[in-house]
């Protein structure tokens, strides 16, 4: 069986999830999610943070094809980092 794999943004990851653990779905959160959800589908290990995601779909009511539907709303919109125009830090998609 082979070794789990340590995701580069693990840590930076983990700090997102855990904002999201303890709110509510608002947009940028959503898009969050999605973003994250994508990054680690099928990522051969951060199990730990997988399970998270798996805890916030549940928690939020939301298939990803629905989360998927809503940030490509959201997104073509222009809405989903509009915060980053306002000087905030850019988020690492690596």
């Amino acid at each position: 069986m082979p070794q789990d794999q340590v995701h580069p943004q693990a840590n930076r990851d983990r700090l997102v999830i855990d904002q999201l653990l303890k709110g509510n779905p608002t947009e940028h959160h959503l898009v969050e999610l999605a973003r994250l959800h994508i990054r680690y589908k099928g990522f051969p290990g951060a199990r730990e943070i997988q399970q998270d995601l798996k805890l916030l779909f549940q928690q939020w009511g939301l298939t990803e094809e629905a989360l998927f539907a809503t940030t490509r709303e959201i997104h073509s919109s222009g809405r989903a980092y509009s915060h980053l125009r306002q000087g905030e830090d850019l988020q690492d998609w690596s």
